[in-house]
């Protein structure tokens, strides 16, 4: 059961990637504007003053200028670690500059403040590959979001970034998988 799961997952995680490959400059300079747009709605209607939120690696969704605008309106925003035992750690990045991580993605440098930094926080940003009607997030398969969340005592409202074609009916889930409160497309804010 669990490989079918497994192969379903992979087999599906192949499709969004090539999907997001496909994208063209317009589409992808479109999509940046959305997210950004939605993005500062949601931080405002939520009143928050501390986020986290990972920095966008080449095919995801843009979320840099968001970022940017965050960082402006001084919103303190702690950004993910990647840690080789399948943790996260956090740091606010504040020497401003990017290193790539363990498993070749883009993380911000700086102090880092340990894995239960993010509980402090008002708002969880957080990648993924799609999610579902009832709020089921599918990663790209290395867990440390699942891992992050699943810890969590007290979660604060946790929201992922997908385009609009990663809103899918249903994603194969296992019983690790952690839902999400909401998601951010280029075309709307959506809560579960």
């Amino acid at each position: 059961m669990v490989s079918d799961i497994g192969h379903r997952k992979r087999a599906l995680r192949a499709e969004l990637r090539e999907r997001r490959s496909n994208l063209t400059s317009r589409e992808r300079d479109a999509a940046t504007a959305g997210f950004t747009e939605n993005l500062q709605s949601l931080v405002i209607d939520l009143s928050a003053r501390s986020i986290s939120c990972y920095l966008s690696a080449r095919n995801e969704p843009n979320t840099r200028p968001f970022l940017n605008w965050a960082e402006a309106e001084g919103i303190r925003i702690l950004f993910p670690v990647s840690r080789e035992d399948g943790l996260l750690d956090w740091t606010v990045g504040e020497e401003q500059e990017e290193v790539e991580g363990i498993h070749g993605m883009p993380e911000a440098a700086g102090q880092l403040l340990g894995p239960i930094a993010i509980n402090d926080v008002d708002l969880i940003i957080v990648p993924a590959a799609a999610v579902d009607e009832k709020g089921v997030r599918m990663g790209w398969g290395r867990g440390y979001y699942d891992k992050t969340l699943g810890s969590m005592e007290k979660s604060p409202p946790v929201y992922a970034v997908v385009y609009d074609n990663e809103f899918v009916d249903e994603v194969p889930h296992e019983i690790h998988d952690q839902a999400v409160n909401g998601l951010i497309t280029p075309t709307r804010i959506l809560s579960f």
